[in-house]
């Protein structure tokens, strides 16, 4: 373990007015957001529409690492160049999605566990040598009738220590993702209760693991109500929950929180941030890991078409830029129009 590279590239990760880009869709996800702009999901296909993303003009000023998929660090841009060189040479820091997706928990019916322990060692070696610096890893906690239950967060607390023991061990900073869902119709208060219990017993398996928390990101989710919710809070109390949370259960030895948007509105996960960052003194870096989020508006600028390439371009620079701002708690809703 290089505890100086992993602290340097964790600061790094979350640096004022930066945030991650998660572009580590799986194929069948992704082709799930192609089918809305009715594109074929070709290995191509993903390829250029990567491609677009990561060459968006200015884009380094605001976004410090990039999440890619197994099939995406293996591609080229359209000039033969490698994707984690390409971002690299762009100042932005190539990561890596290293989980194997959240499988059903045996004897625990609607709860999961994320699985690809297996193996990760040998793939981490791979791994940094084609440039990778940061993995993510997700576990998924759903809100529900008895769930969840305490060794459903307890299996994927001890999953995440593990990866994230490994991930250090290959000098590659683990990004920590425990990611409880916003699906269902569970209230703001709810929310909080399980995301506190979820973040105590993440942080007690990092400690036991002796996880370096000073090379590490957190990537939680917002405490939000869940969308079928009747009574949806506002954003001020969706931030002031958050921070509350955050305050309880991380560790200030942690350099940055990099928040999920978990089906958010890009509009919803922007605003949030910003709420949020205004609190300051934060103990730690508030900042973005968005993939829909960043993306939504991309995708649709573009819709597969090379007139429209630019354009695409144009509504990923719009999004880093208003992400940017709310990583420093200067976003404003009334931006949206004039930077449209």
């Amino acid at each position: 373990m290089n505890t100086s590279e992993l602290r340097a590239t964790a600061h790094a990760l979350v640096a004022k007015h930066r945030g991650i880009l998660a572009a580590d869709e799986s194929t069948s996800t992704i082709g799930k957001r192609f089918n809305s702009i009715k594109l074929e999901s070709t290995e191509e296909n993903r390829r250029l529409y990567r491609e677009m993303l990561f060459t968006t003009p200015g884009a380094t000023e605001n976004i410090s690492g990039v999440i890619l998929y197994d099939e995406t660090i293996h591609q080229k841009t359209a000039d033969g160049v490698p994707f984690p060189t390409f971002l690299t040479q762009q100042g932005m820091i190539p990561g890596i999605k290293v989980d194997t997706g959240a499988k059903p928990l045996a004897g625990f019916p609607g709860e999961t566990i994320t699985e690809g322990l297996d193996g990760l060692r040998e793939r981490f070696a791979e791994y940094y040598k084609l440039g990778a610096r940061f993995a993510k890893w997700r576990a998924v906690i759903d809100i529900g009738a008895g769930v969840p239950t305490d060794y459903a967060i307890e299996a994927n607390a001890a999953a995440l220590a593990r990866y994230a023991t490994l991930a250090q061990e290959a000098s590659i900073v683990p990004i920590v993702e425990p990611e409880v869902l916003m699906d269902g119709g569970h209230t703001i208060e709810r929310c909080e209760e399980v995301t506190n219990a979820v973040l105590d017993r993440v942080f007690s398996h990092l400690f036991a693991a002796r996880v370096y928390l000073e090379g590490m990101v957190l990537k939680p989710n917002m405490v939000i109500a869940g969308r079928k919710c009747a009574q949806q809070a506002s954003p001020e109390q969706v931030a002031e929950a958050t921070v509350r949370t955050l305050r309880r259960q991380v560790p200030s030895a942690v350099p940055g929180i990099a928040f999920l948007s978990g089906g958010q509105s890009p509009t919803d996960a922007t605003l949030h941030l910003s709420l949020m960052n205004a609190a300051a003194p934060l103990p730690w870096a508030l900042t973005f890991s968005y993939g829909r989020a960043l993306q939504e508006t991309a995708l649709k600028a573009w819709g597969g078409n090379a007139a429209t390439f630019a354009a695409g371009q144009q509504a990923m620079a719009v999004r880093a830029k208003l992400n940017s701002l709310a990583a420093g708690g200067t976003y404003k809703a009334a931006m949206e129009s004039s930077a449209a």
